[in-house]
């Protein structure tokens, strides 16, 4: 069963949100209901094989790394091995190419970033050793809604309201939201992102004028943008849409992002929940090691925080690009965004003509022009478009 998409799954899902809905607007908590819909859902995503068996040995190393790191938070021997553990399933699955094992199942890279996060901030002092029971731990990584594609949610905003049991007239605004926003996802998802995917087929340059050929091939491009975002939007609004009327306030993955006035503005509002975790896991963790580094061992150029942005935004978006596979198409991807990133980044800093007008006008109108178009191309290499197009040649 796939999630969001066959028939058989809104059945259950019907089901599952009219008992949450009696629960919830009778006053009781919602958080119990949530982990026994989600072990039913998962149970008919994964079935009993070896996807059910690696997803039940993940959750017991990532617990037993998470029970060991509470009692030794500051050691960080121990937190290396716990977030290398913990990361190591889901490294092994992109190095075999994805393929269904005992070191892998569907939700890997999702179930991986929460569990991650728990380590570091169990590490980091944000969560207690004694502020994360099985109960609370499974509640939030095997919730179902947003198991298989996000959003990433964090762990204590989602406990915040797994523990809260709202008044009557709340919950019947969370439930009347969440059937609205699973309605809209269907619409994106389920008739929009299906009519627009018909116009994405890839297409060699053919012989007609040059001018003819290049704006075939933009709007290919642009034909696949839109598929994506319709498809992946409407998906990230019905898991929306489901975690309210399972009592969870679940943060938004997207925000006009074709829309937005430069390249950092874009990944502010395109999967936004993966682009916070990247931005808060790896890029700041990564760009202050590389500041401590500099000042040690005497780095000129890590003494300047625009430089280290840039080589952070290079880094942080290389690892973006592995996390989708261990492709040309991928890893190029990642490499683009992580340069434009590092562009974005000088020329706001330091280019004093953007400074002197970037309230202008003309300007903002400029800047949302060509960011569009980079982020075409970026989808255009994202999507393959780019090396169909040199293998053709």
């Amino acid at each position: 069963m796939e999630f969001f998409a066959d028939p058989a799954f809104f059945v259950l899902l019907a089901a599952a949100v009219a008992v949450a809905a009696a629960l919830g607007l009778t006053g009781h908590s919602l958080q119990r209901w949530g982990l026994v819909t989600s072990v039913v859902f998962l149970a008919c995503l994964l079935g009993s094989g070896t996807q059910a068996v690696a997803l039940v040995s993940f959750l017991v190393v990532a617990r037993v790394c998470v029970v060991v790191l509470a009692g030794r938070p500051d050691n960080q021997g121990v937190f290396y091995a716990s977030a290398g553990l913990t990361m190591l399933p889901l490294v092994v699955y992109k190095l075999t190419a994805g393929s269904v094992s005992l070191w892998g199942f569907a939700g890997i890279s999702y179930v991986t970033f929460k569990a991650l996060q728990v380590v570091f901030e169990v590490h980091d002092g944000l969560i207690g050793r004694d502020e994360l029971g099985l109960l609370d731990y499974l509640s939030f990584l095997l919730f179902f809604p947003q198991f298989t594609s996000g959003p990433i949610d964090r762990s204590r905003r989602f406990l915040a309201d797994a523990h809260r049991v709202p008044a009557r007239d709340e919950y019947a605004g969370m439930l009347a939201r969440g059937i609205l926003l699973l309605l809209a996802g269907m619409v994106y998802k389920l008739v929009i992102a299906q009519v627009v995917q018909r116009w994405w087929v890839l297409e060699p340059w053919g012989d007609g004028p040059w001018l003819a050929e290049l704006a075939n091939q933009v709007r290919i491009a642009y034909a696949y943008a839109a598929y994506l975002f319709f498809d992946f939007a409407g998906y990230s609004l019905m898991a929306m849409g489901a975690s309210y009327c399972l009592g969870i306030r679940c943060p938004r993955n997207f925000r006009a992002p074709f829309l937005a006035s430069d390249v950092i503005d874009f990944w502010n509002r395109w999967h936004i929940t993966l682009s916070t975790w990247f931005r808060d896991f790896v890029f700041m963790r990564l760009t202050r090691a590389l500041m401590r580094c500099g000042r040690r061992r005497g780095w000129g150029w890590a003494r300047d925080r625009v430089r280290v942005a840039q080589a952070g935004f290079v880094a942080d978006m290389l690892v973006m690009g592995c996390w989708h596979g261990l492709t040309p198409d991928y890893l190029g991807y990642g490499l683009y965004h992580g340069v434009l990133l590092a562009a974005n980044e000088w020329i706001q800093k330091r280019s004093e003509f953007y400074r002197a007008h970037r309230r202008d006008r003309w300007m903002r109108i400029l800047m949302w022009f060509v960011t569009l178009q980079l982020v075409m191309l970026g989808f255009a290499i994202f999507s393959g478009q780019i090396s169909y197009l040199v293998k053709g040649a």
